[in-house]
């Protein structure tokens, strides 16, 4: 086992505004198989989280809030963990356990293989990215204005996103880039 060590990583633009969501077929801690066609909502947020970050573990409240205030027709939350799963605090029951230990209120899923994270261009932890209707990015960025797992937010940037989205306004920063640890990538 990989000893857990902070890595401050600042989200980069692969997939570019307008562009459609790459697909998967990903397991879920409820052992459920997803890919992003199940997901019927106007907008659907795939967020690349993990278990052991400390930005995550920051800002974990504030994502299972955010689905808590929009209906699932509005909004879908999908957590995806793509860290080394032989990673320290990482891997399948690891999830699972997190998934419990923080009441989360979306599907948390597994990609072991790290080609989802790949294909998205994540690269940190979290790293969130917004998608409309038909699956086509509207916003890639921070969740709110705490970049720092000691600070607390002042602006929902996420929440606020997703309401002008919903009320057909448009969104004038459409990449915000969130800061997180590092994906821990597989020795190749």
């Amino acid at each position: 086992m990989q000893i857990a060590l902070m890595a401050r990583t600042v989200s980069s633009q692969l997939l570019k505004v307008g562009e459609k969501a790459p697909d998967f077929r990903l397991k879920g801690v409820d052992n459920k198989l997803y890919s992003m066609k199940d997901f019927k909502s106007e907008l659907v947020l795939v967020v690349f989280i993990c278990n052991h970050c400390p930005y995550v573990k920051a800002r974990i409240k504030d994502i299972v809030s955010l689905q808590q205030i929009f209906r699932t027709e509005e909004l879908q939350v999908v957590g995806i963990n793509s860290n080394d799963p032989n990673y320290d605090g990482e891997g399948f029951d690891n999830m699972v356990t997190f998934s419990k230990e923080n009441t989360l209120n979306f599907p948390y899923l597994i990609d072991d293989t790290q080609n989802i994270a790949k294909a998205y261009g994540a690269v940190c932890t979290p790293d969130p990215f917004l998608f409309d209707s038909e699956l086509k990015l509207v916003f890639h960025g921070r969740i709110n204005d705490a970049l720092e797992p000691d600070m607390h937010p002042k602006v929902q940037v996420m929440e606020n996103n997703v309401k002008k989205i919903l009320n057909g306004e448009k969104i004038e920063k459409p990449f915000d880039p969130s800061v997180g640890c590092s994906i821990k990538w597989k020795d190749s």
